[in-house]
């Protein structure tokens, strides 16, 4: 069967669904989406019916994010809730080597087998792996997609110092509501991109959450690193986050922003290792990287400005920690990133690490697990453990796992 395309004239009518890792980066996302007149929708269901729905229609040696994707692409079809005939999906594509530039064939094969072959697939990337005619992101789109991940970043960081420390509770989460709500609406403007807007948002947003009553304590830091979509998706890592901070944990992770720029930086690294491309594709590689960079030290200044929040590390020193630990030639799946992650929150401060592993990546385990010795070698003190997440692990295995890391950090932190 030829695989149906997403046309133009299918943007009138049709609404795309989406799967939704980062609930605040992708609410910003999914309005800017429907600025330019995409009738987008993120998917928000959970439950046990999701992975069973991923296993009913993809193989079980895939990929556990892939077969929570698809699950969760499925079951919204089958649900009663949309026209089947007036739906599309969309689906990022990474165009590297690991299997989730493959996800789309992988989901239309589930859709043949699901009897739904005639629903269009959205792939969305920037490597030109595949295009839809009704479905374009042109340049003041990118920025204003760069400008989302920023914001959702920013959000996310400031949380994490707060919440755990918040004496009303709920008050960090009402904030970070509050603002995600505003900046949704407040997108409409045409201003509402400028840097000089975007800094004033940034104080503001500092400043708020800088004003939040906390207790004055120390807690535990705890570093969360993995496969994107486990590490950031509660549906992917079974609340992780949540049960951290139940256990008087700070949680912390690098934003999706440093994702972005090793995807970029990777498109660097083959004109580097491997001549890949034009003299002229390399410049516009290497300008957009700059740019991403530069609004990168726009949070990291205001941060450090505006509160006594900690800031997220700059990705030129991130790139700099793999030296003596792995080549940035290795970048398949989260690659040579997922490493630097860890040495960066060593770096940090931050000597307790949870590598989110899913079954079936094997990228992860090479480049996380798989890289454990070695920089325990080199940082004794360091508190690592790989937790798997497939549809066959159970949830009270895996805390139980992060229990006793936990016991280990405590017993340090007294020490």
């Amino acid at each position: 069967m030829e695989k149906p395309i997403f046309t133009k004239e299918m943007k009138k009518d049709y609404t795309i669904l989406a799967p939704n890792m980062l609930p605040v980066h992708f609410k910003l996302i999914s309005r800017i989406f429907r600025a330019y007149g995409y009738k987008t929708e993120l998917l928000s269901t959970t439950g046990k019916e999701i992975s069973d729905t991923g296993l009913k229609y993809v193989h079980n040696d895939t990929c556990y994010p892939a077969l929570l994707v698809i699950g969760q692409l499925i079951s919204a079809l089958q649900s009663g809730k949309y026209d089947i005939h007036r739906t599309a999906l969309l689906i990022t594509q990474t165009g590297g080597g690991c299997r989730a530039s493959n996800y789309i064939s992988l989901l239309r094969k589930a859709l043949d087998k699901a009897d739904l072959g005639f629903v269009p697939v959205i792939s969305l990337n920037f490597a030109g792996t595949e295009k839809s005619p009704g479905f374009k992101i042109t340049p003041m789109m990118f920025i204003k997609l760069v400008s989302a991940v920023l914001y959702g970043d920013l959000l996310m960081t400031l949380k994490n110092q707060t919440q755990p420390y918040e004496k009303e509770p709920g008050s960090t989460i009402a904030l970070v509501d509050f603002w995600a709500e505003k900046l949704v609406n407040d997108m409409q403007s045409p201003k509402f991109f400028s840097r000089k807007n975007t800094l004033r948002n940034y104080k503001t947003i500092i400043e708020n959450f800088a004003n939040l009553d906390r207790y004055d304590t120390k807690k535990m830091r705890v570093g969360i690193v993995g496969e994107i979509y486990v590490k950031f998706a509660p549906l992917g890592n079974n609340n992780l986050e949540d049960f951290l901070l139940s256990e008087n944990c700070e949680v912390v992770m690098s934003g999706l922003l440093d994702f972005c720029m090793y995807c970029v930086y990777n498109m660097l690294a083959d004109r580097t290792y491997y001549g890949d491309g034009s003299k002229f594709k390399s410049r516009i590689i290497r300008a957009v990287f700059k740019y991403l960079l530069n609004r990168q030290k726009d949070i990291i200044n205001s941060i450090k400005t505006y509160s006594d929040f900690t800031a997220p590390s700059d990705f030129r020193h991130v790139i700099s920690l793999t030296d003596g630990y792995i080549s940035t030639a290795t970048k398949m799946g989260e690659g040579w990133l997922l490493t630097a992650e860890m040495l960066e929150l060593i770096d940090s401060g931050v000597n307790n690490i949870i590598c989110a592993q899913p079954f079936g990546c094997l990228p992860n385990h090479i480049c996380g697990r798989g890289m454990m010795k070695l920089i325990k070698d080199k940082h004794p003190d360091v508190n690592l453990v790989a937790i798997d997440y497939d549809p066959g692990a159970t949830k009270v295995n895996q805390e139980n796992r992060i229990k006793l890391m936990l016991s280990i950090g405590r017993e340090q932190m007294v020490s």
